[in-house]
């Protein structure tokens, strides 16, 4: 249950459409449910916004499935599964048809936001290898109701391609860079734009990169102001973020 619908039901017992005892039992589920696999934090959604997201890595398909029927049960928002194994994705496609798989983005969407109106995020990406961390972000905004603009293949090595795409960065709310290598286009795009950046380093590059750290480290060292930098290849964090500036802005 999100704020909004809380309001609405505490507003139905104030006019008298709505009995105390049909708002109780609204109300009157605990804020965890166990279902032996998990602990699940039911009231994520009244505090933030958004139920919580299932990490599939190192979980059976049986336990994602599990988990994806009680959050869609227990919320009306989002519901989405991250870094799917394939093999995964193509069981849980069959166990739940009406779920989406995003190859890419290595995500399963159970249930989306139907509405698009939260606001607009930038997903600029360096090179055509950062795509999939790139994809995480831009899918996981889509996903919770954000509209989306995808930048790609504009890192500094061709400097004109970023400038040319500077008008879509200015119509942006929040700017989600995704570079590896040196991780240079996160400094970039912070002095173009006044929109906030938040920068996501990926493991792609030579040996000197050291998966990332040197694309990481860049980014915490910037010199464009106020440049958010998330851990390394984590382009859902980079959303959720984003996501959370949004909805503070949104009035």
């Amino acid at each position: 249950m999100r704020p909004d619908e809380v309001k609405l039901l505490l507003s139905g017992v104030e006019s008298g459409v709505t009995t105390v005892d049909e708002a109780l039992s609204a109300l009157s589920a605990l804020p965890v449910e166990d279902i032996d696999v998990a602990r699940l934090d039911t009231h994520r959604e009244l505090r933030q916004g958004m139920p919580e997201a299932i990490y599939a890595e190192g979980k059976t398909t049986e336990d994602v499935a599990k988990i994806a029927r009680v959050l869609l049960a227990k919320s009306s928002g989002p519901v989405i599964a991250t870094r799917v194994p394939a093999a995964m994705a193509a069981q849980l496609r069959t166990d739940i048809p009406t779920c989406v798989h995003h190859e890419e983005a290595r995500l399963i969407v159970f249930r989306r936001e139907q509405r698009r109106d939260l606001g607009r995020v930038a997903v600029v990406s360096a090179g055509t290898s950062d795509r999939a961390v790139a994809q995480e972000a831009a899918v996981v905004a889509e996903v919770a109701g954000a509209e989306v603009a995808r930048i790609n293949d504009v890192g500094v090595a061709g400097l004109h391609r970023l400038l040319a795409a500077q008008e879509e960065m200015h119509r942006a709310d929040v700017v989600i860079v995704v570079a590896g290598m040196e991780g240079a286009l996160a400094s970039l795009v912070g002095g173009i734009t006044a929109a906030p950046v938040v920068a996501v380093p990926t493991s792609v590059g030579y040996g000197a990169s050291f998966d990332g750290l040197a694309a990481l480290l860049a980014m915490l060292n910037s010199c464009a102001a106020g440049v958010a930098v998330m851990n390394i290849d984590n382009g859902f964090g980079a959303a959720m973020f984003a996501l959370r500036l949004l909805r503070k802005l949104k009035p």
